[in-house]
């Protein structure tokens, strides 16, 4: 993830990514800027001038409480001539909207006016339209418009049976909405301010895309700040680890914002965790799951939420195009319109390999952690079709794993290291054919451990338990045959489309630790192994491990630092009674997020500490 220049302000699905002055250029690229609402952008120009020019920024606009940002802006001023005015710009998002409150401030002792001018726009722009791969797709028929209002303007967007709209609303109404030749609007109004005194502008946005539903008020999980030092909704947190409980207060907090709705099986309002901003507000599966397996002690319902969306989009039928079989679970759902006509595949994706067995690993873990096995039973029937997808599409029945085939029209790799060339063999050359990825199958073992559980308490069928707790121990018995390196002492990161082992030495095996296909003996050697310097740097572990041709720092899977990756590394490393290395691990991951403001990021280069003092 590269560093950005944009202030971001997140909540319920909706996000703004605005510059240091407040201002919306219409940036696209690695982060474009704007307003966004369901994959489209709402707003794409929101430029602030005052008497014809651009002010200066004094602090420039950064994220407080609530989805707030706040910026200082004065025209051009000097030592001889200081500014007459003082603007404080207050913005802040909602579900499906912005607002922005501007107070104008004199600096002189009697009364002065000032032009201010806000040019606006909504482009509409698809996110996949705006990222920097220079695709380019058609949109015939597409129609855009303007129309001006008593109180502001509103944009209109509409393509076939594809419609939204943009409203912008102002109090006082502007003076004079005049044209720019470029198709945005520009709003003026001619302020007249007392000595030292101050006027205030109040602006609202509201999106109002494609298919929307309306805003539900209730959360699964409030919104805000609700650790408290020393507990964590019961989970104690270690007198000696005090910036543990910071951690857990802002990475509450900042979920809290990343809930997005959702729908379940018989319609039901919920909010999920999406994956992140600004490319993935929305639902996939694999960071969802996960997400809600690290907050199952603290945040159940949490689990219970993703579980039923996910439930409500699994696949009935087959549809090669989006991967689609009977019984697997979704890896990725959009709502913009490159998806709604197909021109994206990822609508309702299903190029994963990974979801499905998830999918039944948290069914079980919220039984397990919950006492309650209410949802067990209501979902059984999606249980027992994902467990079918499993062997039936997946590949257990045949082959004895899970695996994928690359996707042309979509993605290559369909684990969770997903980027182009991740799976691939010490010496950087690319995994071909049919992959079988080695966390996909500790999570298919996981899971069909939870469903047998399931199986012989929940759903009272003891014979169907048995099957899956069979099926079980033959694939740890296979995995343990077919994925070890015996010159290495560790688990190859796939198999390939011969079959033969793909050697590079990757963070994937803190997942099977974590899953408890490895035995004893093999999964604490292994975990020995994770903490050795050329995996771990002192802020976690590498994705691969230095010292391999195929090794890079700055690679986003085959070198860098993922904090989630170290974490189920961590608990892993507890699981196989590695104590000491479990928590050199989370004391990494910890000392990461305290030089980071605790604001954990997607990832970090693989930089060893003793290389550079501060994560990179």
């Amino acid at each position: 993830m590269l560093t950005t220049h944009h202030c971001l302000l997140v909540r319920d699905g909706t996000f703004a990514a605005i510059g240091p002055s407040g201002d919306i250029t219409g940036d696209r690229g690695p982060w474009p800027d704007g307003l966004f609402a369901r994959d489209a952008r709402h707003l794409s120009r929101w430029q602030l001038t005052v008497d014809g020019g651009t002010p200066a920024v004094l602090v420039p606009a950064a994220v407080g409480d609530e989805a707030r940002a706040n910026a200082v802006l004065t025209p051009p001023g000097s030592r001889a001539e200081p500014p007459a005015l003082t603007l404080f710009r207050e913005q802040s998002v909602r579900a499906g909207g912005l607002s922005e409150r501007i107070r104008i401030s004199s600096n002189h002792g009697e009364p002065t006016t000032a032009l201010l001018a806000l040019t606006v726009d909504a482009d509409f722009a698809d996110q996949f339209e705006l990222r920097g791969d220079h695709r380019w797709y058609e949109k015939p028929h597409a129609v855009r418009t303007r129309a001006i209002l008593p109180d502001g303007v509103e944009f209109g967007y509409r393509r076939h049976e594809w419609r939204a709209r943009t409203v912008v609303t102002t109090s006082p109404a502007p003076d004079v909405v005049e044209e720019t030749g470029s198709g945005a609007r520009r709003l003026r109004w001619q302020v007249e301010l007392p000595a030292h005194g101050s006027v205030e502008l109040a602006l609202r946005v509201d999106a109002h895309p494609h298919g929307a539903p309306e805003p539900d008020p209730v959360l699964p999980m409030p919104a805000g700040r609700f650790a408290t030092v020393g507990g964590l909704g019961g989970v104690p947190i270690p007198d000696d680890w005090p910036e543990l409980s910071a951690a857990c207060e802002q990475g509450l907090g900042d979920l809290a914002g990343l809930l997005v709705p959702a729908t379940g099986p018989d319609g039901e309002p919920l909010r999920v965790p999406a994956a992140g901003v600004p490319w993935f507000l929305t639902l996939i599966a694999r960071h969802a799951l996960v997400t809600s397996l690290f907050m199952l002690r603290a945040r159940p319902e949490l689990a219970a939420a993703t579980l039923l969306a996910l439930a409500a989009t699994q696949a009935t039928g087959a549809d090669p195009r989006r991967i689609a079989e009977p019984g697997k679970i979704v890896h990725e759902l959009r709502h913009g319109e490159l998806a709604h006509f197909d021109q994206v595949p990822y609508g309702r994706y299903f190029g994963a390999v990974d979801s499905t067995p998830l999918f039944l690993l948290l069914l079980g873990a919220h039984a397990q952690a919950t006492g309650d096995e209410k949802l067990a039973r209501r979902l059984e029937r999606h249980a027992r079709a994902a467990v079918e997808w499993m062997f039936q599409y997946g590949g257990l029945a045949d082959g004895g794993y899970l695996l994928y085939q690359a996707d042309q029209g979509g993605l290559a790799n369909q684990n969770w290291k997903d980027s182009p060339g991740s799976v691939c063999a010490a010496d950087g050359t690319p995994a071909k054919g049919e992959i079988t990825a080695a966390t996909a199958q500790g999570y298919a073992y996981a899971a069909l451990s939870q469903a047998a559980r399931l199986a012989r308490t929940a759903w009272d069928d003891a014979s169907y338990a048995d099957v899956l707790d069979d099926a079980a121990e033959g694939l740890r018995a296979r995995f343990l045959r077919d994925f070890w390196l015996p010159e290495h002492d560790f688990p190859a990161l796939a198999l390939d489309g011969a079959g033969q082992r793909v050697d590079a030495l990757g963070s994937d095996a803190g997942h099977l630790l974590w899953t408890g296909i490895l035995d004893r003996e093999r999964g604490r050697e292994v975990g020995r192994r994770l903490v050795r310097p050329d995996f771990f740097t002192g802020w976690g572990i590498r994705t691969l491990a230095a010292g391999q041709p195929a090794y890079h720092p700055l690679s986003y899977h085959r070198g860098s630092v993922w904090p989630h990756d170290s974490a189920i590394a961590a608990l892993g490393l507890a699981r196989y009674g590695l104590r000491t290395e479990a928590q050199t691990v989370a004391r990494g991951v910890l000392d990461l997020a305290a030089a980071t403001s605790f604001q954990l990021p997607e990832a970090v280069a693989g930089y060893a500490r003793d290389e550079h003092p501060t994560p990179v």
